[in-house]
């Protein structure tokens, strides 16, 4: 009996002694994160682009369609938050669901609206303009890597055709912009 036992505690010992010499390499995927974040400004603004951002997409349902960033935040504070969006019709962006974005607990609701209307920016080519909607504010507090997340059905695929209906490409969201708060 003694001698099984020392043959077990032999055994235990040398698994032991042999895994911790084993080295730990960090996954690929881990070394994707790191290169895919996003730095603040050093004024404070957070720009965060559509096509560097880690997106889901479910053309049977785009209102369920995920755009997400990894962003390094070095001030906290009270942002204004702004959309921006490739649109046809200046009047009517056409988004049939309210945008939702969200940072830990904080969450914003809206239905985009045409604010500011951009017609010479480099961001579209004809036929699309820039416009520009203001979503409302809100609070980070922590500084750090955050994540932040966008759902709406206007984040579509690069490569997407549209539908029948020709309504999925009348706009598409681009670009989601934190500004500090002055007042």
């Amino acid at each position: 009996m003694k001698r099984k036992f020392l043959v077990l505690m032999v055994m235990i010992g040398m698994v032991i002694f042999f895994s911790c010499k084993n080295e730990v390499k960090p996954a690929a995927s881990n070394n994707s994160n790191t290169e895919s974040k996003i730095l603040q400004d050093k004024d404070g603004t957070i720009s965060l682009n559509v096509d560097k951002a880690e997106c889901y997409h479910d053309m049977a349902n785009p209102s369920s369609n995920t755009a997400e960033w990894n962003v390094v935040v070095s001030k906290s504070g009270r942002f204004d938050v702004w959309l921006s969006s490739a649109t046809k019709d200046t009047t009517n962006l056409k988004y049939k669901n309210k945008v939702m974005l969200s940072i830990y607990e904080n969450r914003l609701e809206a239905r985009p609206a045409c604010d500011r209307i951009i017609l010479n920016s480099t961001d579209v080519s004809y036929p699309y303009f820039r416009a520009d909607s203001f979503i409302g504010s809100l609070y980070i507090q922590d500084t750090g890597l955050i994540n932040i997340q966008v759902i709406s059905e206007k984040i579509i695929p690069k490569n997407y055709t549209g539908d029948d209906s020709g309504n999925s490409d009348n706009s598409k969201l681009l670009s989601i912009l934190f500004t500090p708060t002055t007042h």
